[in-house]
């Protein structure tokens, strides 16, 4: 572990980050605001694998394979989202989530 950092500071921090994640999700009006709230959870939880695997097994690296994955994921859900936001606005030249009704259709 990192010396004079206690894993319960580290995990306060990642649950801080978590709950700013899941605050802003649920409070953003923009699609693009949305999608950096969820990459802030992802990454939140990114960080909890790698710390809790540091502290449990510090031989083993399956906390940091788990996160490479969850790194990859956000990676194609983030390219996705974004591909998909910038259709959205050439068609109805807004990224606010009241005027996503378009896609509906």
């Amino acid at each position: 572990m990192i010396e004079g950092i206690t894993i319960y500071e580290i995990l306060t921090v990642t649950t801080i980050l978590f709950f700013i994640g899941v605050y802003g999700f649920l409070t953003r009006k923009n699609l693009i605001s949305m999608l950096i709230s969820v990459e802030l959870i992802l990454n939140a939880s990114v960080v909890n694998f790698v710390v809790i695997n540091k502290y449990l097994y510090p031989d083993m690296l399956q906390g940091v394979f788990f996160s490479i994955f969850i790194i990859a994921v956000a990676a194609a859900e983030t390219a996705l989202a974004v591909s998909i936001i910038i259709n959205l606005y050439r068609q109805i030249s807004s990224v606010e989530v009241k005027d996503t009704e378009v896609m509906k259709h």
